[in-house]
């Protein structure tokens, strides 16, 4: 297991034992040393009492995605103890607190065990029962530094950051550090030989989580409305967004709010009030998960065919139902693609980090506006709730919200009559009014059948008139929407296409299958509608394999559905077990595909 700055450590605690402060506190570490490192947590969905992991993953090379291997096991579950050693990498080690029995029947031949006394190094300097538990978190980090040769210095100064205004916690966290690494030290040839190097890869760089991203995305968006039903793994973002708006979106002089955020009592009320706030010219969105967009679909219907502007963010968790809500999968693409009844189709924005979910966020709100629909940004579990490195936000002070069409007073005084649901540009999209704005601008939202004129109708080619005319904006969108990421090894017939969160996992397989000779091209769409580069790029290929976290191909679906991809070229990759995806499965379904001829020019 000899290496530097390349090392998995996954760390099995139980959930509400205050794990994750000291997990993230070594997290910190690693990247303050210059290191680019991940953090992903995978949690229960209780509140306290079940297994819980947090995996970090050191890599020099930047690679963003959850490792397929674990190096470094920090065991401190007894009722995970036996599934911890199995998942160790042969070679790698297995830290436990030794302070009670190990079964011999647990042991492996194949790596080293570190037993340290942490219950009892904490018991006999430590007082109270809660501060012992806590304490002994910081004090395997301790025990992880010496192994691995982390800065203390480093973890000093991010504690005294951390409690500044307690400085006798910054006395009792470093004397649980050294508790765990003094005992490494003097006990365990330190450091392994995977350790980790000071390095200079992560500056200009920052650690966020996605939903901070979107929230803070949406502040300087210019939205000021968000309502929302709290829902695993969604709320987080309308936690930052409030933080925010707290923080910026106070009144200087009055102290007054210039922003609302209400929690309604279920979801179909919180899309509602943004619709309602929508139509009234204000910027307004709602987070939620897949269970939440069932809820909405009705008012998502209402708001496409009475083409009222509205921003969503799917934080996507697995299902059906209510699945597992502490897991991921990207499973709501069909749903929201085409949500609520009767011939809909909405657009989908497909971020593939916390940084795309910061620009992505004023990209949406400017074409609801534009486009005068529902826009959908689609994350997940990993993207909104893990810890990702990525470049520092950067923002556009010079930019200026696109609310698309809208009619002021001046322009409705100067026209005879306005009537809202004409398009008068051939693009499909009409002008629209505010209220209050103007007399003339005046007109009634319908969500039955109406005109372009925007009055009441049953008559069938009167309906089909503007059914059509949504069609005419649908293509308009295509051309409104982000292009989608594509690049080229030598160029060949075969290529992956994936979205979203994927995208680490398959630029990691990329790397790994070149080393195998096989170099594939590389396609990463961005949005639903498809544009005619992604059209173009499957025409040219023979084999597309289609990389997604879902059971049914969804993506497949909508390629096919929308931009009549030839079905027999996309070849379905999937993984969908709730974990986020890593290189490894990808390598192996491509290599798979590959043994079974589904390879560009064999049969």
């Amino acid at each position: 297991m000899a290496s530097i700055n390349d090392v998995v450590i996954k760390i099995g605690t139980v959930n509400g034992t205050g794990s994750a402060s000291a997990n993230g506190l070594l997290r910190k570490a690693i990247f303050r040393m210059g290191v680019p490192v991940v953090g992903k947590n995978y949690f229960p969905s209780n509140i306290q009492g079940l297994p819980t992991w947090y995996e970090i993953r050191v890599t020099g090379d930047g690679y963003s995605c959850r490792s397929d291997r674990v190096d470094i096991m920090v065991a401190m579950n007894a009722q995970t103890y036996a599934r911890d050693l199995a998942e160790v990498e042969p070679g790698g080690c297995l830290i436990y607190d030794s302070t009670w029995p190990r079964s011999s029947l647990l042991n492996r031949d194949d790596i080293t065990i570190i037993g340290i006394p942490l219950s009892r190094m904490c018991n006999e300097h430590f007082d109270g029962a809660r501060a012992r538990i806590l304490m002994k978190n910081i004090a395997y980090v301790g025990a992880i530094a010496a192994l691995l040769d982390v800065d203390l210095e480093i973890i000093k100064s991010l504690l005294e950051e951390t409690f500044s205004t307690k400085q006798h916690l910054i006395a009792s966290n470093m004397e649980a550090i050294h508790l765990g690494y003094d005992y490494a030290s003097e006990n365990f040839p330190c450091p392994l030989p995977a350790r980790v190097e000071k390095m200079d890869a992560t500056k200009g760089h920052i650690v966020i989580d996605g939903n901070t991203a979107a929230g803070l995305g949406c502040m300087y968006a210019g939205a000021t409305i968000g309502a929302w039903y709290p829902i695993t793994p969604s709320t987080s973002l309308m936690d930052a967004f409030r933080t925010f708006c707290s923080r910026y979106r106070v009144d200087p002089e009055t102290g007054k709010r210039t922003y609302c955020i209400i929690q309604a009592e279920d979801e179909l009320a919180a899309i509602g009030m943004v619709l309602g706030a929508s139509w009234n010219g204000a910027r307004a969105f709602t987070p939620t998960s897949g269970p939440g967009i069932s809820l909405m679909s009705e008012f998502i219907g209402l708001a496409y065919y009475a083409e009222i502007p509205a921003v969503l963010f799917d934080v996507q968790r697995t299902g059906p139902s209510t699945g597992m809500p502490t897991r991921t999968q990207q499973c709501d693409l069909l749903s929201c693609a085409y949500a609520s009844h009767g011939d809909t189709k909405h657009v989908l924005l497909f971020p593939g980090d916390p940084y795309e979910c910061f620009t992505m966020s004023p990209q949406a709100f400017d074409l609801a506006e534009r486009l005068q629909t529902p826009v959908m940004v689609m994350t997940d579990l990993d993207i909104g709730m893990n810890d990702w490195m990525i470049p520092e936000l950067e923002w556009d002070d010079s930019y200026v919200p696109d609310r698309g069409k809208v009619y002021n007073a001046e322009d409705l005084e100067e026209m005879e009559k306005f009537y809202r649901y004409l398009d008068v540009d051939g693009d499909g999209i009409p002008y629209r009014t505010l209220p209050g704005v103007h007399p003339k601008g005046s007109y009634f939202t319908r969500g039955s059948g109406h005109t372009k004129l925007g009055a009441y109708t049953e008559d069938s080619a009167e309906y089909q008139e503007v059914i059509d005319r949504l069609l005419v904006k649908w293509d308009t969108a295509r051309s409104m929407v982000p292009e989608a990421e594509i690049r080229y090894s030598k160029f060949n017939k075969a290529a992956i296409l994936t979205l979203g969160s994927c995208d680490g996992a398959c630029k990691e397989a990329l790397d790994r299958l070149e080393k195998r000779k096989i170099g594939l091209n590389y396609c990463r769409v961005k949005a639903f509608p498809f544009t005619e580069a992604v059209r173009e790029f499957i025409d040219q290929h023979e084999v597309v394999y289609v990389v997604e976290q879902n059971r049914d191909a969804q993506l497949r679906t909508l390629l096919i559905n929308d931009i009549e991809a030839d079905q027999k070229k996309l070849v379905p990759l999937l993984h969908y077990d709730g974990m986020p995806i890593n290189a490894g499965s990808v390598v192996a379904g491509v290599l798979e595909e590959i043994s079974k001829g589904r390879a560009a020019g064999t049969g």
